[in-house]
């Protein structure tokens, strides 16, 4: 640590001696001014350079940043017996900084030092037995802390617990700090005459701040957005509140099962005032007979009385009486409980969502298409939506313009028309009319002349089988005088029809007879001319069949039941139970899976076939007989007319979800057909593509409602 030369040269001083020769237990520190002082003057504070006692060694500040003796540091490196060097106080430092020491609790380590190395939790071991015995054998247990940054247990000098008990009494922390010491005034008390500045005020003291009215314009920008909102106004709650008026129902009483409330008193009414109305008191004739009466049998068990002001009101003479009589009510009350169920009505009621969320279905009358002279039974429309073709009692068939109401074509029949349908596929312009005993085959040349161009090709492209086949039914050629009408085939039965309706793919269509034999029902194929009877036996008076739009079924629905059969299979599936005394009409969902018919006693019943074959809802929305029922082809609703003039339209949801049931939602009630003979919409129709329905009535009218 000192020159080895130093000893050596005459005259020289003598060599400095390390630390730990010198016998000092920790390096003193050097005054600020440099001089040496003397070792016991290095106690009191200083400049923080600390310096070997020998006071001959310059002060060193190491690359952490601590300052030592650079004698100290030397001797460390080259001393021989550097395991003795170990006995020094070590400088450990936590370098992780200002960080929640939880972090590290489920570490072996607490942090890292000076030279990044962790510095490792002490082994801590102890149980309460052997913390309560250090308790009661360390002297020094009460000023032992625990450094959170290492971990290492401290003991407190005694300036540090003076420290403290100054801290904990409220104290200054500095024991040569005087609170009391004589203020010192920066301005004298005496008024001068000349001011301590004469300086002019500037020229910003008298023009408003433009940084003022930047940081106003910013805020009422602000406000005006929306992000900064005013304080809303705190809600005077009033202080009092009713103690039982939610009681908790595990106290006592909530526990007792038997426990019965109270019976509420009467309210006080007029007759009970200091000064009722004149009508409340009682003649002398009334008092008299209330004398007299049982007092069970009085209404009142007082006589109302009037005095001039409250103060000239008595003492209720009979109060206590009456407070007993309360006490014994309560006490002699029977405990009989009647068990009753709570239910709100309003619960029973299904949540259904606002019509005006299920938008859009038709709600005015847009058109009327006047120009039949009787009562309109049967309506149909191009797959297109361009067409609309009714069928009349005043035996003529009219083809009208959807969007004008102009009648384009009509067509005189030899008798009452009872069923049309226009064929559903788009590349064949063919329409089938029943009328009597006869189902006629029209082409109404109407729209694109290709189109109808090439339905006549296709029906005259037929070939006659060679061999004559035996068929229920006359496939009969239209004469020159009906092919100018439109008319090309005419398929004749042996007895009236009722009903036509066309397959999903046009080729096929069914007729409904009146007949009670089990030649009720046929199926004919229009590109061979082929008629069939699918049934061998009769199940009961049919009232209209449906082709199913996806798979191969067959509905007939008879006058309580609606038969479902499988034409590749021929058998029967389902069989549907109506719950209606006459079934009238019946439609299918576009899906397939869903059915609804509608009867003549003023019912509408909705089926789900996956889920059972009874009725999944029946709807009574109408009060008289319902005459025919539709689906809409792309949009979820669903509408049936009735006798007594209206058309209800609903909302009729599928989910493809099979846990999930329909929702069945009616939106709107559509009137504009007036009865006649007690008859009112006779048909119902959807528009193919619009939310529009079409409904044909008793008085002569089609109407159109968008």
């Amino acid at each position: 640590c000192a020159e080895p030369s130093g000893a050596s040269r005459p005259g020289a001083a003598p060599a400095p001696r390390p630390c730990w020769e010198t016998g000092a237990s920790e390096p003193r520190r050097r005054p600020a001014g440099g001089a040496a002082a003397a070792p016991a003057a290095s106690g009191g504070g200083g400049s923080g350079r600390v310096d070997c006692p020998s006071l001959s060694c310059p002060a060193f500040v190491s690359p952490s940043g601590t300052q030592g003796c650079i004698c100290v540091e030397l001797c460390v490196l080259h001393h021989p017996h550097a395991a003795f060097l170990s006995t020094l106080p070590q400088d450990i430092r936590n370098t992780v900084g200002n960080i929640p020491m939880e972090w590290y609790q489920d570490f072996p380590h607490i942090g890292y030092d000076l030279e990044g190395k962790k510095i490792y939790k002490p082994i801590r071991n102890k149980d309460e037995l052997d913390k309560f015995l250090e308790k009661m054998e360390n002297p020094d247990y009460w000023r032992t802390v625990q450094d959170k940054m290492t971990g290492a247990d401290i003991k407190l000098t005694d300036e540090q617990v003076d420290l403290v008990h100054r801290l904990q009494k409220g104290q200054f922390g500095d024991v040569h700090f005087d609170p009391y010491e004589p203020a010192i005034d920066f301005f004298s008390h005496e008024v001068m005459i000349h001011p301590v500045t004469n300086r002019p005020a500037d020229k910003r003291s008298f023009i408003p701040s433009l940084i003022e009215k930047e940081k106003v314009s910013k805020l009422v920008h602000a406000i005006k957005m929306g992000w900064i909102k005013p304080r809303k106004p705190k809600e005077d709650t009033p202080t009092y509140y009713d103690l039982w008026a939610h009681e908790d129902p595990n106290s006592i009483l909530g526990r007792h099962k038997m426990h019965v409330p109270a019976p509420k008193m009467k309210l006080p009414g007029h007759e009970e005032s200091y000064n009722p109305p004149p009508e409340y008191l009682p003649s002398e004739e009334e008092k008299l007979a209330w004398e007299q009466q049982e007092p069970a049998e009085r209404k009142l068990n007082f006589v109302p009385r009037q005095y001039r002001c409250l103060r000239a009101v008595p003492a209720y003479s009979r109060f206590i009486h009456e407070r007993f009589e309360r006490c014994l009510d309560l006490y002699l009350c029977p405990r009989q409980r009647k068990m009753r169920v709570n239910v709100d009505p309003e619960d029973l009621i299904p949540k259904l969502p606002k019509p005006r969320d299920l938008q859009p279905f038709p709600t005015t009358q847009a058109l009327v298409y006047r120009g039949h002279s009787s009562l309109v039974r049967c309506l149909s429309i191009c797959p297109g939506g361009q067409w609309l073709v009714s069928g009349s009692d005043d035996c003529t068939v009219r083809f009208w313009e959807v969007s004008t109401a102009r009648c384009m074509k009509t067509l005189p029949l030899a008798g009452v028309v009872k069923s049309i349908s226009w064929n559903p596929n788009p590349t064949i312009c063919l329409v089938a009319i029943a009328v009597e005993q006869s189902v006629l085959l029209v082409n109404p040349s109407l729209g694109d002349k290709l189109l109808y161009g090439a339905t006549d090709q296709l029906l005259e492209s037929y070939v006659a089988p060679e061999e004559e086949r035996v068929q229920p039914v006359q496939w009969v050629a239209a004469t020159t005088e009906e092919h100018g009408k439109g008319i090309r085939l005419v398929v004749q039965h042996s007895r009236p029809v009722k009903q036509v309706t066309w397959h999903g793919k046009g080729d096929y269509f069914a007729s409904v007879l009146a007949d009670n034999s089990n030649m009720q029902v046929l199926i004919h194929q229009t590109s061979k001319r082929w008629s069939q009877n699918p049934f061998r036996k009769s199940k009961g008076l049919v009232q209209c069949v449906l082709f199913h739009p996806i798979r191969p079924y067959f509905f007939v629905a008879t006058q309580r039941y609606v038969r479902v059969y499988n034409l590749l299979k021929q058998e029967l599936t389902k069989k549907l139970m109506t719950n209606c005394k006459w079934v009238s009409s019946m439609a299918i969902h576009p899906g397939g899976d869903n059915i609804i018919c509608g009867s003549y006693d003023s019912k509408l019943a909705w089926f789900d076939l996956d889920l059972s074959t009874r009725p999944y809802q029946l709807l009574r929305h109408h009060k008289k007989a319902l005459r025919s029922v539709a689906f809409h082809k792309h949009y979820p609703l669903f509408a049936s007319g009735s006798d007594d003039g209206s058309v209800i339209v609903c909302h009729g949801m599928v989910y493809n979800d099979l846990l999930q049931n329909p929702l069945l939602v009616p939106v709107k009630v559509l009137k504009g057909h007036a009865l006649t003979w007690d008859l009112g919409v006779l048909d119902v129709l959807f528009h193919p593509t619009q939310p529009w329905v079409f409904s044909s009535g008793a008085d002569g009218t089609v109407r159109l409602f968008t």
